[in-house]
């Protein structure tokens, strides 16, 4: 047959094979599905089908939109662990640690048995203003009732935040006072700090904590840098442990400052968006500067960024524990409700060219979400062997093997010390008794407490008052039951974590901080680091390059528990 008889028939046939579709579906849809429809589902269209069906025969009534917010959540999850939706009224709560503020009272609360109780007060916010007390209990809002077992973290921020200028009427019970006492706060702008800490480890180390990444981080960190020069520091750690990340731009601009010009940082890439690069400007004004970066399991995204850059360009020494393996780039896309998703469009890639996105199957994938349990279960917080790197290896500037396959792991790796780690121990810190008693001997004596202004007064106080042993009896009585023999090997363990939850409580997070850093391991690694002249790491001698990419720092001393410390939910919240 010609090509042109062939061209004559294409019409026909084309035609024939419609009429036949249509016969095969409509016999279908009457004879074998038993309705009246004759939709063909195919492609993107058949969600579409599928929730016009259920709205045009289910046999119950059904809320539409309910359904929707329900099943949207579930098919991201699908894609990967952090694409996820947003729904309208938790908007502006997950996008306020990262604004770098907030509207509402200016409280640090914890909630004790159905009772909100104030932890620490923002100073000069609000509530300050208005009278407002640590250890004051919040007992009604606004005429009502604010106590009882449905009350939450959620709840309360709900009620208490509120647009800027208008007013919340607070009902109080205040210690030794039988009376309520009633105050109103007019809520205002409440920043959220992401440098939580910046002091003189010793005469020339600077230390500069950062618990996230937000709008306003870089201009913290400048903040506290010309703090610590007018103090002379010489040498620098940024501490990212438990970091769990935040904007990029705000990681891009701080490691700028630490590298010379038009060194690369990161670079994203994916299906539809091609490779963007983030190279440094100019040159740093810190391109010099003896530099450390802790990380442990609990640093992620930014963070890992971070000591990426630092670490491929052969910039600074990190220390500690491999990173998470946070490496998706979330695109926000909003929805007329007001609701928002975040849809992954794109990995990060360290200079070396390593994915810091650990592996993953789908977002509901049970091994992802149970990694850190795995990781401590396997032994790695522990043994730098343990460690597992997948695919290839790579090299930093100067020629340094580095490993990708997720998360970022040390140059110097110091394990977790489990010296004096009993059951006892673990089962105290993990079931949150050991917070409980230190907030509520806190609340009994914050009178005599209030004497002392300084951690190291603070603490030489709380060292007399044989803690351990009124710990002990107050947890015998919550359900733990007294093990002497555990409580005497691990009675340093006890002492100190109850001693930082107490200084917390009356002071703030800076000297929670130093407190902890007293005997840290990580810290203590740091100091040598700098010591030694090891904090620019060098080209590895061929002879000696090892596979593995860093040292080994035994720790002893005061144990950092960082898996339970970072599983523990967090106790407190602020509004």
């Amino acid at each position: 047959m010609s090509n042109n008889s062939k061209n004559r028939f294409s019409p026909l046939w084309l035609a024939l094979s419609a009429v036949l579709g249509i016969f095969v579906g409509t016999f279908y849809a009457n004879h074998f599905s038993g309705n009246r429809l004759s939709i063909i589902n195919s492609g993107s269209n058949k969600l579409n089908n599928l929730l016009y069906i259920i709205d045009d025969q289910y046999v119950d009534t059904v809320n539409m939109g309910d359904l929707v917010e329900h099943a949207m959540p579930t098919i991201l999850a699908e894609l990967d662990p952090h694409s996820v939706y947003i729904s309208a009224k938790d908007v502006q709560t997950a996008n306020d640690d990262l604004r770098g503020s907030f509207s509402g009272v200016g409280i640090e609360f914890v909630i004790r048995n159905d009772t909100l109780r104030v932890q620490n007060v923002i100073s000069d916010g609000p509530a300050e203003q208005a009278g407002v007390l640590a250890g004051d209990k919040i007992v009604m809002v606004d005429d009502s009732v604010f106590a009882g077992p449905s009350l939450t973290n959620e709840e309360a921020m709900h009620r208490l935040k509120g647009p800027k200028g208008t007013r919340v009427k607070l009902g109080i019970l205040r210690y030794g006072e039988k009376e309520l006492r009633d105050i109103t706060v007019k809520r205002d702008e409440i920043p959220m700090k992401s440098v939580t800490a910046a002091y003189m480890l010793d005469e020339q180390t600077g230390y500069i904590k950062l618990k996230n990444f937000g709008e306003n981080t870089y201009y913290e960190v400048i903040v506290a840098l010309a703090a610590l020069s007018q103090e002379g520091f010489r040498q620098l750690v940024i501490d990212l442990r438990g970091n769990t990340g935040g904007y990029l731009q705000s990681a891009v601009q701080i490691v700028s400052d630490f590298l010379p010009k038009n060194r690369l940082i990161v670079y994203t890439q994916g299906r539809r968006s091609p490779r963007q690069e983030f190279r440094t400007e100019s040159r740093g004004s810190y391109s010099d500067m003896p530099l450390v970066v802790l990380i442990d399991e609990g640093s992620a995204s930014a963070s890992e960024i971070l000591a990426g850059a630092i670490q491929d360009n052969d910039r600074g020494t990190i220390i500690g524990r491999r990173s998470f393996g946070k490496g998706l780039v979330q695109q926000p896309v909003e929805f007329s409700d007001g609701s928002m998703m975040r849809l992954t469009v794109a990995r990060y890639y360290t200079p070396s060219g390593r994915c810091i996105q650990k592996p993953y199957s789908s977002g509901q994938d049970k091994e992802y979400e149970e990694d850190l349990l795995m990781r401590y279960q396997h032994g790695e917080f522990f043994s730098q062997d343990s460690i597992k790197h997948e695919g290839p290896e790579y090299h930093t500037t100067n020629g340094r093997t580095v490993y990708g396959g997720g998360g970022i792991t040390p140059d110097i790796f110091v394990p977790e010390d489990t010296t004096n780690y009993t059951s006892y121990y673990k089962e105290a810190a993990m079931s949150g008794l050991i917070v409980q008693f230190a907030y509520d001997y806190t609340d009994e004596h914050r009178e005599q407490l209030k004497n002392y202004t300084e951690e190291q007064a603070l603490v030489k106080y709380l060292k007399r008052q044989n803690l351990v042993e009124q710990f002990a009896q107050y947890a015998d009585k919550h359900g733990l039951k007294r093990r002497n023999l555990m409580i005497q090997r691990s009675y340093t363990l006890l002492e100190q974590f109850i001693l930082s939850r107490m200084v917390y409580n009356m002071l703030d997070e800076e000297a929670w901080l130093q407190y902890l850093n007293q005997d840290d391991p990580a810290i203590r690694e740091t100091l040598r680091v700098f010591k030694d002249g090891e904090s620019f790491p060098k080209a590895p001698e061929k002879d000696d390059e090892k596979k593995e990419s860093g040292k080994v720092a035994m720790s002893k001393g005061r144990p950092f528990v960082g898996y339970q410390n970072y599983q523990q939910k967090r106790m407190s919240a602020i509004t």
